[in-house]
């Protein structure tokens, strides 16, 4: 196939299998983000009276979703990334059924491995994705992803807590077990994303992948990325209250929405502006996040801290979106599958790491700790983003 033939070819996957695709992910994620921050009810049913075991089960799925992902993908490069999008989404909805008829803490965990194990979906909606498209088509694609992933972790905690009084938040992982079989329904309607492949077989050398230093570099930053912002998720509300006593859950919520709000509003324009340039992008964004962080430090006003959320709303949406224009310029060239498997292993090792951290500085130094732990890894990564890139290396096209 000619590179004119591919040009006809390609937008045949359009913009509405991409909203599609971030659909599906938006309505599948609903369970698995909605649900954990309710262990600590959840979990007294099923034999653990004080909830002692939340936060371990708080990290069991994206532990094992980090140790499966990169064969999951490398099984999608063999045998049809449509293919394996559809297992994941099946895989949910037979791990959340699990959870929601779980009678004891074992069958619950048990769920959760599963639910890691069989899932992974955001890196199989990206490997599908990275095969039907590439360049600014496929980094637009990947902020839009990030944006669904945002939306289901602003709006489901939400939808649980109204469904509450109805059906006990244990039950509703086998109600929303209903939103991944739809899912897959849908994508069931889309295409076999086969053109990339086909120009890969027949015109090896019109595709020039990025370096390796490149692709580790991304790694890098990736596991950097995450670690910085997601230690400050669990302690946050415990933040809020030690700096505003008597703020209601409903303040409480809308402080730690307010980054992934930014990024709903702006991330688009964002892309526009540094999808040629993402390591600046990139850059600043570490450089805010460090900023917003260390605020979070010494705010002790709610204006003040609305003012450091949103500080570290702006350097997420830079730091997230120049990480999409980066994947989608080490994807060129290279089986998808495989290459967001492993960048979806980096970003949960992130998370967990992140996680731990987060337990260990705020029981030995209070809630502040984590907050300042991951403006301090953000800093030390703005140096050594602003270090000259090796060569060979390509930030972007």
């Amino acid at each position: 196939m000619t590179a004119e033939a591919l040009a006809v070819s390609r937008p045949a996957f359009g913009r509405r299998q991409v909203h599609a695709v971030a659909a599906c992910y938006f309505v599948a994620s609903f369970a698995a983000l909605g649900l954990p921050p309710y262990f600590t009810e959840i979990l007294p049913d099923l034999g653990d009276g004080a909830a002692r075991w939340a936060g371990v089960l708080y990290v069991v799925p994206t532990v094992f979703s980090a140790l499966a992902a990169p064969l999951w993908g490398r099984l999608a490069d063999r045998f049809g990334r449509k293919r394996l999008l559809l297992r994941a989404q099946l895989g949910l909805a037979v791990s959340f059924l699990l959870a929601g008829w779980a009678d004891s803490l074992t069958m619950f965990t048990v769920a959760l491995v599963l639910q890691g194990v069989l899932g992974g979906t955001f890196a199989a909606s990206n490997g599908y994705l990275g095969a039907a498209l590439d360049g600014p088509r496929l980094s637009r694609a990947l902020t839009l992803m990030q944006g669904s992933a945002r939306a289901a972790l602003v709006f489901a905690p939400i939808v649980v807590g109204a469904l509450s009084p109805w059906l006990s938040p244990h039950r509703q992982y086998a109600l929303l077990a209903l939103l991944p079989l739809a899912a897959a329904l849908l994508l069931a309607a889309l295409p076999e994303p086969a053109e990339a492949e086909e120009t890969a077989e027949h015109e090896p050398e019109a595709v020039h992948p990025a370096p390796r230093a490149a692709l580790r570099r991304l790694y890098a930053l990736e596991f950097a990325f995450v670690f910085s912002t997601v230690i400050s998720f669990p302690y946050l509300i415990s933040l809020v209250e030690e700096r505003l006593p008597g703020a209601s859950p409903t303040l409480s919520g809308l402080l730690f929405a307010l980054p992934h709000l930014c990024y709903l509003l702006t991330a688009l324009a964002v892309h526009r502006a540094v999808h040629t340039r993402p390591r600046h992008g990139i850059a600043l964004g570490f450089a805010l996040i460090a900023l917003g962080l260390a605020g979070h430090g010494v705010a002790d006003t709610l204006p003040a801290l609305v003012a450091v959320r949103l500080v570290l709303g702006a350097g997420l949406t830079l730091g997230m979106v120049g990480l999409s224009v980066l994947a989608a310029d080490c994807a060129r060239g290279r089986a998808p599958g495989g290459m967001f498997g492993s960048l979806e292993f980096f970003s949960k090792a992130g998370a967990v790491a992140a996680g731990v951290t987060a337990a260990v500085g705020s029981a030995r130094f209070g809630p502040t700790a984590p907050v300042l732990i991951g403006g301090g890894m953000a800093a030390l990564t703005v140096l050594a983003t602003l270090l000259p890139p090796h060569p060979r290396t390509r930030w972007s096209h």
